[in-house]
């Protein structure tokens, strides 16, 4: 059985919106683990638990968990409580640093594994293991019971030093993937295991394997000695039983934020002279949660009531932080159409940039320079389903809305770029789009293999995206189309920025240590900056003025006019209400997805702004 991918999702419960969650938490997954154990023991058969990482950060309650590290971890509580066997780690696991990994480390009641991980500083204890091997026992058909060595590693991608350099960047490396699990698999395999498991924190990309690839799950899963894989990190739920050309080894890959529990049958039979040997194997999911083609939900699993005591004092803990009140706001804040209307969720959270910048900024190259802001949605549905969006209404803001807004703990930078840069990173941030041939008729708008919170929205600035052209870069941010760009008509104080003109621009962390592959990163440096946290950057600008208004700046964006084209886009059904935001795109409902997203008919014929 495995889980992965649980972002601190422990409790069904959506604390943006301090109401009770349907589709998450690891309380409602428990049930499912329970379930399928006394399966396993009605049969008797041997059970083994594992979750595959990016467990520490994701909701307020890791927050709260991080800023108190000398308490006990929820996280290790509940792995206690539900008898894992082994974990592994995934990148968003450093998103605190090493000392909050540290001290989940010191805390963890079963083994924790990154076999790819190197800690030059030696700044994670002797419990961080590069591979583990556990002696457990199995019955044999004919009663007998023996001994069974199951050997268990883990990788992540090597883009987590990039992704964290702040906190990671000489401290650690971290080795290619597929060449990692490939020795330690010939390791437990010498070291006298009878089964091999890989918790690969790594999802579906190229069937080859490449150097130091992000997601290497298929050519994982073709490497010889392993029997198991169990894959994470893009959230796709996968399952797959093997023995096919793609996928030899039986892989599951359970969503995320406790939405599968993944399960991988192996049939084992011992055979005297040759050990265990795997005859039959099966990998499968189950939801807590299904839909009907229309959408609906249908709860499956119910919260499990023991887990659901131990979480409770962390539970009301993070509620409370959650309702302290900071501010207030004349107007709702809400990222349903971020991707193709005015945003003034994004608008706040690059103006608090902005104001924040201007405060802190003491280079004195960049002092005298336009300044701008750059900020890309948190939650915008995808993968995580229709009710991910941001929903602030007017009047007070608390700390739960600076958590909605800020969903990662990154801290603010600055970078100096010219008029080019500005439009490379814009056309890398339009590549979110596919390409709409003009005149015709409700394709989709969005690429559904680039991520959202790749698409960077640069305020202080004016410019077009053209549809009607192909992406310049490709998603690793290479250049496939030299001669193309989809940025029209750059403006700042309502001028041509020349290619040369130089401007220093607000972003975070993520971004300038590689993040989204965007390539200009590559050549440009930040500025210094003192550390800022970009959540106590907007806890500062909720809480001064104490009446929030919402940035006068003109929407920095819209796609120019193609008269005669509509596209299809997908939001939340809950997007209804501020439909009326959308009269210059023509917006008509046609209905909603199995996932259960309300689908949207726009017209891309007048000056849709966005």
């Amino acid at each position: 059985m495995a889980t992965t991918d649980l972002h601190m999702n422990l409790c069904s419960y959506d604390y943006h919106a301090d109401s009770p969650g349907q589709t998450t938490g690891l309380t409602r997954t428990a049930t499912l683990i329970r379930k399928a154990r006394a399966e396993a023991a009605a049969r008797g058969a041997l059970c083994l638990l594992f979750d595959n990482g990016d467990g520490l950060q994701g909701t307020p309650m890791g927050d709260l968990a991080a800023d108190v590290p000398d308490q006990n971890h929820p996280l290790a509580d509940a792995f206690a409580a539900l008898e894992y066997d082994a974990i592994g780690l995934g990148n968003h696991d450093f998103n605190f640093g090493l000392d909050t990994v540290a001290a989940f480390l010191q805390q963890a009641p079963c083994p924790v594994i990154s076999s790819n991980l190197v800690d030059l500083a030696e700044s994670l204890p002797p419990m961080l293991l590069k591979q583990a091997i556990l002696d457990r026992t199995v019955q044999c058909d004919d009663g007998t019971v023996r001994a069974i060595r199951i050997g268990v590693l883990s990788v992540l991608p090597p883009q987590t030093v990039n992704w964290d350099a702040d906190s990671l960047a000489g401290k650690v490396v971290i080795d290619d993937i597929v060449t990692t699990a490939r020795n330690r698999i010939d390791e437990l395999r010498d070291a006298g295991c009878d089964i091999v498991v890989a918790l690969a924190h790594t999802g579906i990309g190229a069937s080859e394997p490449q150097p130091n690839m992000e997601n290497a799950l298929l050519p994982l899963a073709r490497l010889s000695g392993l029997d198991a894989l169990i894959a994470g990190h893009t959230h796709l739920p996968f399952a797959s039983s093997g023995a096919g050309p793609d996928v030899s080894a039986p892989t599951v890959l359970p969503g995320a934020s406790g939405s599968h529990l993944g399960l991988i049958d192996l049939d084992l039979h011992y055979h005297n002279g040759n050990g265990w040997q795997v005859s039959h194997s099966d990998a499968s999911l189950r939801p807590i949660a299904e839909r009907n083609d229309e959408g609906q939900i249908t709860l499956v699993a119910s919260e499990d009531p023991e887990l659901v005591r131990l979480l409770e004092p962390a539970h009301q803990a993070t509620r409370a932080r959650m309702r302290e009140e900071i501010g207030t706001t004349a107007q709702p804040l809400h990222s349903y159409f971020s991707f193709f209307a005015p945003d003034r969720a994004l608008a706040v959270v690059a103006a608090a940039q902005e104001r924040a910048l201007r405060l802190a900024l003491q280079h004195p190259i960049a002092a005298d320079l336009p300044l701008l802001s750059a900020v890309a949605p948190g939650k915008f549905g995808g993968r995580s389903g229709p009710n991910h969006y941001t929903d602030i209404a007017a009047g007070p803001i608390r700390m739960r809305n600076v958590a909605d807004l800020n969903v990662f703990p990154n801290t603010l930078k600055a970078v100096v770029v010219s008029g080019s840069d500005l439009r490379d990173w814009l056309d890398m941030s339009a590549c979110l789009f596919n390409r709409i041939e003009p005149g015709s008729q409700n394709q989709p708008l969005l690429n559904e293999h680039r991520a959202g919170h790749n698409f960077d929205v640069i305020h202080g600035i004016t410019y077009q995206i053209d549809l009607s052209e192909p992406p310049r870069f490709a998603s690793d941010g290479s250049l496939i189309n030299p001669d193309n760009s989809r940025i029209r008509d750059i403006r700042w104080n309502d001028q041509p920025v020349a290619p040369g003109q130089k401007f220093v621009v607000a972003t975070n962390s993520y971004r300038v240590s590689g993040g989204g592959n965007f390539p200009l990163f590559e050549r440009i440096k930040p500025v210094y900056l003192p550390e800022l946290r970009i959540s106590d950057v907007l806890r500062a600008y909720f809480t001064t003025p104490a009446t929030l208004p919402v940035p006068a700046h003109p929407a920095p964006w819209h796609f120019t006019p193609m008269p005669g084209t509509r596209i299809t886009a997908e939001t939340s059904p809950a997007a209804e209400k501020y439909l009326n935001e959308l009269k210059g795109m023509d917006a008509q409902k046609t209905g909603r997805s199995q996932q259960g997203f309300l689908r949207l008919s726009l017209s891309l014929g007048g000056q849709s702004r966005g």
